[in-house]
């Protein structure tokens, strides 16, 4: 029942995602954590704005110090970059986030860091589920031994000295401050539109850019557990409504996160919506050829070729890794890189947190726009005289659950070289299967490591050669 995607554990409220459930991995987190001899060592928790976020997270604390382990709760809804920079910052061993992240709002789930403020691991996430038969063996016993209400068992685990409310998020945001060129960003005063998608970024976003001399309006600022009906992932669907904003009050750009905050989305300032993958490479160059700054880009499977063009032409070299940011985090580490990214979203930086920050992006970009004096339209036009333009084509299919394993045989099986228009390389199964042709083009099909949906991207020159491809894998896996 209990199984670690890419991002952590998701799962449908009330199916998967129950009581009973969060309390038996809590309950396998405090087995592995204390045979681990780490019990002296305190667990940060956050949550988000979803539905039973909240609720969720005081079962957990309550869960962890019954084991007698010391809890530090984060009293409000936070982004997930404050819990990560938190875990990195009081170099703790294990923070949690009660959050599904861009996941429809009938989901919620937990994600796990650890030391550095890193994306658990799948050693972390399978030792995790390794713990779970005890914790099944033993949570009727648990249950029994703490029957109280679980908020009077919190309140008497906080009285006890066990669990600490602590509020992390002016800490968070004087970090994120320190990194930012904050005079630059003074002098130009940009005028900015944020889009928190009912979220948990608006306080951050708002503490900062006023700080920094910005003019800031917010949308979307309500807290609302559906999200006002919309998959809270920022994209060209879901922030129809940030580029409208933007274009009828002449903002400089428009910033959207998902609902936990780490994911970015961006409106240019002409309303144009910046495609994840566009604003990894900005941001990239922006370091490379604005900042002097060297070192190497990670990106996973499925995203942008363009990085790897950015990194050849300035000496650099780009890491390929599978989807899933806690790749990214490694491979950032291993090589000093410079920047690690995702086409859904994420960006990381060297010397931030381990993981994503949608929050600490936006400001990026508006430092960006403020030290080179040139505006996201401007910038997107000069990285595409540098090194080109490409087409990324990408769609999702839900499936019925009985049809995953013969779709991933399906998949395995196909003769990519003599079905598909382009000359094939190599095919690899990093995550799916990759198909790589020879001018550089390449092909991505893979399930979803948090919902049931199976994703085709396709890269190439020409947009109707990534349309063709994509086609054709939909008319032999019968996908509509």
């Amino acid at each position: 029942m209990i199984h670690f995607g890419t991002g952590g554990w998701r799962a449908v409220i009330g199916e998967e995602y129950t009581k009973e459930n969060l309390e038996k991995l809590s309950l396998a987190l405090a087995y592995m954590i204390k045979d681990a001899h780490l019990e002296n060592d305190p667990v940060v928790i956050g949550y988000d704005r979803r539905f039973l976020s909240k609720e969720s997270a005081v079962w957990v604390s309550a869960v962890l110090a019954s084991q007698s382990l010391h809890v530090r709760f984060i009293n409000h809804s936070v982004p997930t970059p404050a819990v990560m920079y938190y875990v990195k910052e009081h170099h703790l061993s294990y923070g949690l986030m009660i959050t599904a992240s861009h996941n429809p709002a009938v989901y919620n789930g937990v994600k796990v860091f650890v030391k550095g403020g890193r994306d658990a691991g799948v050693e972390v996430t399978s030792g995790i589920e390794g713990y779970l038969e005890k914790a099944e063996e033993n949570w009727r016993d648990h249950e029994n031994e703490h029957g109280q209400m679980p908020t009077d068992r919190y309140l008497k685990l906080k009285a006890a000295g066990l669990i600490d409310e602590i509020d992390p998020i002016d800490e968070y945001i004087d970090g994120i401050i320190r990194d930012i060129d904050m005079d630059a960003i003074r002098k130009r005063k940009p005028y900015i539109a944020a889009d928190p998608m009912h979220g948990v970024s608006l306080q951050s976003l708002n503490t900062i850019l006023t700080i920094a001399r910005c003019r800031i309006d917010a949308i979307n600022t309500e807290h609302d557990a559906l999200f006002g009906g919309l998959m809270p992932s920022p994209s060209s669907a879901t922030i129809r409504r940030l580029q409208t904003y933007v274009l009828d009050k002449g903002c400089d750009m428009g910033v959207a996160t998902d609902g936990d905050a780490d994911r970015l989305g961006v409106i240019d300032d002409r309303g144009r919506f910046l495609h994840a993958n566009d604003i990894l490479v900005m941001v990239y160059y922006y370091f490379l050829k604005y900042k002097g700054i060297r070192g190497p880009a990670v990106r996973n499977l499925a995203t942008t070729m363009r990085l790897d063009r950015l990194a050849e032409k300035y000496g650099q070299k780009c890491y390929e890794v599978p989807v899933g940011f806690k790749y990214i985090s490694a491979a950032m580490a291993e090589h000093h890189a410079v920047i690690g990214g995702e086409s859904s979203g994420g960006i990381a930086v060297q010397g931030r947190t381990n993981g994503k920050d949608g929050i600490f992006s936006a400001c990026l970009l508006v430092e960006m726009t403020a030290v080179t004096g040139k505006n996201l339209s401007e910038l997107a036009r000069e990285v595409q005289e540098e090194i080109g333009m490409t087409h990324v084509e990408e769609r999702d299919y839900r499936f019925p659950a009985e049809s995953r394993e013969m779709l991933k045989e399906m998949i395995r099986t196909f003769d990519y070289a003599a079905s598909m228009p382009k000359q094939v390389d190599r095919v690899e199964e990093p995550d799916g299967v990759k198909v790589y042709f020879r001018d550089d083009s390449w092909l991505s099909i893979r399930f979803s490591g948090t919902e049931p949906v199976l994703r085709i991207f396709c890269e190439t020159e020409e947009k109707e050669d990534a349309v063709q491809m994509c086609e054709i894998m939909e008319k032999y896996l019968n996908l509509k």
